[in-house]
């Protein structure tokens, strides 16, 4: 099931004159027109750093972007901050219970308010000269400020941002892309019975890539290299992403126990009114995205060795804990699996235009007590085990694609959605370089 096309977001206004493009983002245009449909992009896109610039400024700082969840924010004053290029953006929970984004810059004299990752405060106090901002982004107190400047109209510069089922999404372009609440509708009835809003973190780890974020993000988007993944085939079938006709003979057992437990999930998911249908638009809207509950292998609950859930209080209202894995991946940034016992939610951010930090969450009931309910090396082994691995495999093709011998080659059958994301990306470089 698809969407029907969403409208440009923020068309340029009729009669606008025709955008001066820079050089570095005219040279990235003429790299994406000469790439062949269904083959990879040209080396400098992964590798030269003025084009890393345009993909800061057309794409992260334009569209939707993840950036944490409610868990991670869970009382007034907690706060979290992310970089995108040079721009900081502060999230945090004010005394009201809301949850609001600012940019992280002092109205004073521009210095970088609040520097650590995730924190907690009472104001937002500047470290040069003490200009103090409520939670709700108002100037509380400016030492020895004229008579003639106003607080009132110092208060924190805000950022656009949208709370999806407990998923945290900001965007720093003055008209965001205006899909998201499209997209919210559809995957919220997917998210709602995992109840992310009543969970807490139970871990996060930072890993840095050695590569482009959008070699990243093509890692993610297909399981061709998934014998990899020792750790994560336990439960995760390795016909996953193949099609009938694209499934070898040797696997044929495997995709056979596929089926008869995707039907038995199918049963599952009627029964309890989940929905459980693959829908997905991942190319032609701003906010690409698809959703599914699909099967996991072995016992069919959670990412472990055996398929067995890892927290022993459900999420949510849920009682059964053989539900698999609900599936969400949205453009450019993020993927998510939840399970009945927990949710794991994944954040790739860019931080230069070779390195790439993916932050990864996990996220359990908010009763659920460690060392009783879950044990955090258990509940975190097979993601921390396989995003080491996938950093190897980025950090390979970064060294690759920056060699003068390198030349893109044609994606394979099982690697559609490495396609759609590359093609996502070329559509919103090109809109947003004609407005």
């Amino acid at each position: 099931m698809t969407l029907a096309p969403s409208r440009p977001a923020r068309p340029a206004r009729p009669g606008a004159a025709v955008p001066d493009l820079t050089a570095p983002t005219a040279r990235l245009l003429a790299l994406l027109d000469e790439r062949r449909p269904g083959w990879g992009l040209p080396g400098a896109c992964y590798t030269d750093p003025e084009l890393h610039e345009v993909d800061l400024r057309l794409v992260w700082q334009r569209q939707w972007v993840f950036v944490g969840s409610v868990a991670e924010v869970p009382e007034p004053g907690d706060y979290l901050t992310v970089d995108l290029g040079s721009a900081s953006v502060l999230v945090l929970r004010d005394d009201d219970g809301d949850v609001r984004a600012f940019r992280n810059v002092c109205r004073h004299r521009g210095a970088r308010l609040v520097a650590e990752s995730h924190g907690s405060v009472g104001n937002i106090v500047c470290g040069y000269h003490r200009w103090t901002y409520g939670t709700d982004g108002a100037l509380l107190h400016a030492p020895q400020l004229p008579p003639e400047a106003d607080p009132a109209c110092l208060g924190l510069r805000t950022v656009h941002l949208r709370d999806v089922a407990g998923l945290l999404f900001v965007c720093l372009a003055p008209e965001p892309p205006d899909d998201l609440d499209t997209v919210a509708d559809v995957v919220t009835p997917y998210l709602e019975p995992h109840a992310i809003a009543r969970t807490k973190v139970a871990a996060q780890v930072d890993l840095v890539e050695r590569g482009n974020w959008k070699l990243t993000m093509e890692n993610n988007r297909e399981c061709y290299h998934c014998d990899g993944h020792p750790e994560l085939l336990c439960s995760l079938f390795p016909t996953w992403g193949l099609a009938e006709h694209q499934v070898p003979e040797r696997l044929r057992a495997d995709h056979d126990r596929y089926l008869r437990a995707e039907t038995d999930l199918l049963n599952r998911c009627d029964a309890m009114g989940l929905p459980h249908a693959l829908v997905e638009d991942l190319v032609r809207r701003p906010v690409g995205f698809r959703v599914q509950r699909e099967p996991l292998d072995g016992l069919g609950e959670s990412f472990s060795e055996t398929g067995g859930r890892l927290v022993r209080r459900l999420l949510g209202d849920l009682t059964d804990a053989k539900l698999g894995r609900l599936g969400l991946h949205l453009q450019p940034n993020t993927w998510f699996h939840a399970m009945a016992d927990h949710v794991v939610t994944f954040a790739a951010l860019p931080l230069t235009h070779d390195s790439t930090l993916v932050r990864t969450t996990w996220l359990v009931d908010a009763d659920a007590a460690e060392g009783v309910d879950y044990d955090v090396e258990e509940l975190t082994a097979t993601w921390r085990a396989t995003n080491e691995q996938d950093a190897a495999f980025v950090e390979l093709t970064q060294a690759g694609v920056a060699d003068p011998g390198y030349e893109p080659g044609p994606y394979s059958e099982a690697e559609d959605q490495v396609e759609a994301f590359v093609s996502w990306y070329a559509a919103r470089v090109r809109e947003e370089a004609a407005r």
